[in-house]
């Protein structure tokens, strides 16, 4: 099974990557938007983790940047009737982190926002993906802990995915939220946008 590519990136498209290795070989491999966004120039130096599916009629390789990644991948895949075209869209809508903080909420609403996983759906998936999310063990050491608990924890998620539509990071405005919650457990994710931005625009 292949594990692990690196290669000069050829061409990319919204859903693929083209990647030549140094043996002259080319694969294409599907990848999460998140990967996609973070693909440097054609020519340029490329190293993918890879989950390699074998079906009768085709085998498909799958990348990411992190073994955190693949290995969340890998648990989304596992979950019955979630196939690998699902999972990257869950893993193209949302960070390892932030999953693991959805599945510990069982944060429906949310997960139902990644095209074609209804509410239905993200319910069954969500009840299985509980079982499993201590199984999601954090690369980076981040805990469900770190989340703000009952209503806010709902509210926290929501401001998150306010500030990424907002372009800012989520490495960087994870903390912030943190904080804000913690300092104001009643703030609605309105009020928490509101006070954050507010923050960053006096830092600057």
């Amino acid at each position: 099974m292949i594990a692990y590519l690196a290669g000069t990136l050829l061409d990319f498209s919204e859903k693929s990557v083209i990647i030549a290795t140094p043996g002259g070989v080319g694969y294409e491999v599907t990848c999460p938007a998140s990967v996609i966004g973070q693909m440097p120039g054609k020519g340029q130096k490329v190293e993918l983790f890879i989950h390699t599916v074998v079906a009768e009629k085709a085998i498909d390789l799958y990348g990411f940047l992190s073994l955190d990644e693949r290995e969340v991948f890998r648990t989304l895949i596992s979950i019955d009737k979630l196939g690998p075209k699902k999972a990257v869209a869950i893993l193209s809508s949302f960070t390892p982190d932030h999953l693991r903080e959805i599945a510990f909420r069982e944060d429906d609403r949310t997960l139902s926002t990644v095209p074609g996983i209804g509410p239905k759906s993200a319910k069954q998936i969500l009840w299985h993906l509980k079982d499993k999310v201590d199984g999601l063990g954090s690369a980076t050491g981040v805990s469900n802990a770190e989340a703000p608990s009952g209503k806010a924890g709902r509210e926290y998620l929501d401001a998150l995915a306010g500030l990424k539509n907002l372009g800012y990071a989520e490495g960087e405005v994870r903390p912030r939220l943190k904080a804000i919650f913690e300092s104001e457990p009643d703030l609605d994710a309105a009020g928490a946008l509101r006070t954050a931005l507010k923050q960053i625009a006096s830092s600057k």
